[in-house]
């Protein structure tokens, strides 16, 4: 029994170590977009003490790792000097140790003039979205118009658009336009559903004493009286005498 009781503890502390030991990626600008040329950083941030691994998907790689055939590393973080298109794609942290990995984010690289800025990581419902529209050379009018799905959604004149309250239904593709400047690339807002919350429990209500309380007392006078059956007779005229007094 202690040899099956220690099993099963081993076994809930390795569940409790594979499940709490996540790793999280760090962008630096905290964006998605960006222009060709510049400069990203990439953080691991790990629980573990197995360290991490940064690794990527492009059109042209696969699984590829910081430091080998792409960026370069120091043991803390993984950089990309300059941009260029080919480094499309989605990047991600994985544990030395595996069995833990990070959600992936996806960095986009264009080679245009407009870019539109978008979270990193997909946004819950409920929570509000916050688009920016941004151009390569600096201007004097920030307005920006934006689109969704190929339609006007509305044109804002600080080149901002924040959709408050997002739902599932505000997926899709967005861009916009800088009157002069050009038209961003079409990039895909994804919109992840609310994690469900638990019902609340309810205990159910002690049950009540519905009798009258004379005839509880009535009850509680014939089981003492029963029981005084069994010791004498004697007892029992004592007992009503005093009862009666």
């Amino acid at each position: 029994m202690e040899g099956t009781s220690v099993q099963m503890l081993l076994a809930l502390s390795s569940l409790l170590c594979c499940t709490t030991n996540q790793i999280g990626v760090t962008v630096s600008p905290s964006r998605s977009k960006f222009f060709k040329g510049e400069p990203v950083f990439l953080f691991c941030e790990d629980d573990s003490s197995g360290g991490w691994t940064l690794r990527r998907n492009t059109s042209g790689e696969t699984r590829t790792q910081c430091g080998s055939e792409w960026g370069s590393e120091d043991g803390l973080s993984c950089w990309i000097n300059n941009l260029a298109p080919s480094d499309s794609g989605v990047y991600w942290c994985e544990s030395r140790g595996g069995g833990a990995s990070s959600m992936v984010v996806n960095i986009s690289v264009s080679g245009g003039s407009v870019i539109l800025q978008s979270p990193v990581l997909p946004v819950m419902e409920g929570h509000d979205l916050t688009l920016s529209c941004q151009s390569k050379i600096p201007r004097s009018n920030p307005s920006a118009a934006f689109y969704k799905d190929g339609s006007l959604i509305r044109t804002e004149p600080t080149g901002h658009m924040t959709l408050q309250h997002v739902s599932r239904s505000d997926e899709g593709l967005y861009k916009c336009h800088i009157r002069d400047h050009g038209e961003s690339p079409s990039s895909w807002i994804s919109v992840s559903e609310r994690p469900t919350e638990a019902p609340p429990t309810t205990e159910a209500p002690a049950p009540k004493d519905n009798s009258p309380p004379a005839l509880s007392s009535i009850g509680l006078v014939l089981r003492v009286c029963l029981h005084l059956v069994v010791i004498s007779p004697n007892t029992i005229s004592t007992f009503l005498m005093v009862s009666l007094y």
